[in-house]
């Protein structure tokens, strides 16, 4: 009998999160163990008489690739897969990898002469009505240091949520920032601040990341001023990176560090000229996200935190930054961090403005 929380979390993903309609072609990559969810997404979409493809992959198939790939092929643009994407009016991505540390042996450098090559499918997936959304499993479980069932009820604590509900919040923080032209924040080893005049202010209502929980923009490129200390763990490349503290002057990284996992931020910000400015600062909104899993896609939303990314910018903020990589750090500010839009306080002591 499936699980009738996958037949929710399928329903939201159609219904809410991409609207898909009839004579829509929807395509889905799909990881192996996601394979339960697939279904009931395409159960979904036929019922509301779209068309789908369903491409299973794995990390494996990914590390093969990897490990055996000439210098060659490492260029070779996959125009198949761009093809697909393009003739695609909805795109799905499920990940539920056996393994969280596949890539944990490949050379960085190998991984970001890749991502370079295939930037421009990932620049046209944003042209799209695209989801990615996770299944959990028992790798995911693990790196959470989680047994599967209480990793699952995380999981769909953080996503089967009011998302109409969800997004008047968002709705509301975002359009108190949209009112200010700074942002700044400020905690322990954090005194960070740039402009945002004449960047827009994105709330992420579960659209295009289920679960979701966001307001995020891309700061003016040059203004990013200050120094702040990430203490949330994430994965990079295979690696888990930990402790990071970044100086910026003039919108650029001028010193760095990491307490774990130094080598693959050095090889991450040296990618390109625009991985060393920021393309994004956030705030994570979702409070049915208390802790932290190495899994950016339900980390960087944890409630009260904030996150930058470093690397590309998003076109919709109408940031410029261009580069090949967006590595999202994450910061708590729940115990001593401040948020300043202009001298308005957005947030402070573990509470919104309107929670006063």
């Amino acid at each position: 009998m499936v699980d009738p929380r996958i037949k929710e979390h399928a329903r939201i993903l159609v219904e809410y999160s991409t609207k898909v309609q009839a004579g829509e072609m929807v395509y889905i990559i799909c990881d192996l163990d996601a394979h339960p969810l697939a279904v009931e997404v395409v159960k979904k979409c036929a019922e509301r008489g779209a068309a789908t493809l369903t491409i299973m992959d794995s990390s494996e198939l990914s590390r093969g690739y990897m490990d055996s790939a000439t210098d060659a092929a490492l260029d070779l643009f996959p125009q198949h897969q761009m093809d697909a994407i393009k003739t695609s009016d909805v795109l799905f991505r499920f990940r539920s990898p056996s393994n969280t540390r596949t890539f944990a042996g490949v050379d960085p450098k190998r991984l970001m002469r890749r991502r370079k090559t295939t930037n421009p499918i990932s620049e046209e997936v944003l042209n799209k009505r695209w989801c990615l959304t996770l299944h959990p499993n028992q790798a995911l479980a693990q790196e959470a240091k989680m047994s599967l069932t209480d990793y699952q009820d995380f999981v769909y604590g953080a996503t089967l949520l009011d998302w109409e509900k969800e997004a008047k919040l968002m709705r509301k923080l975002r359009d108190k920032l949209q009112e200010y032209s700074t942002i700044r924040f400020v905690g322990k080893e954090t005194d960070l601040k740039a402009s945002t005049k004449g960047r827009s202010w994105v709330s992420s209502e579960g659209t295009h990341n289920m679960p979701s929980g966001e307001v995020f923009t891309s700061p003016e490129e040059k203004s990013v001023e200050g120094h702040i200390y990430f203490d949330i763990p994430f994965l990079y490349a295979g690696k888990e990176v930990e402790g990071v503290r970044l100086e910026f002057k003039d919108g650029k990284v001028i010193n760095y560090s990491a307490e774990k996992g130094q080598e693959a931020l050095d090889a991450a910000l040296n990618v390109d000229d625009g991985a060393r400015f920021l393309g994004e600062m956030a705030i994570g909104t979702n409070r049915g996200i208390q802790q932290y899993t190495l899994n950016m896609l339900f980390d960087e939303k944890i409630g009260d935190t904030i996150h930058c990314a470093l690397g590309n910018a998003y076109p919709e903020c109408k940031g410029t930054n261009q580069s090949a990589v967006h590595i999202d750090i994450i910061k708590n500010m729940k115990a001593d961090g401040k948020i300043l839009a202009d001298d308005f306080v957005i947030y402070e002591k573990g509470k919104y403005f309107w929670e006063k």
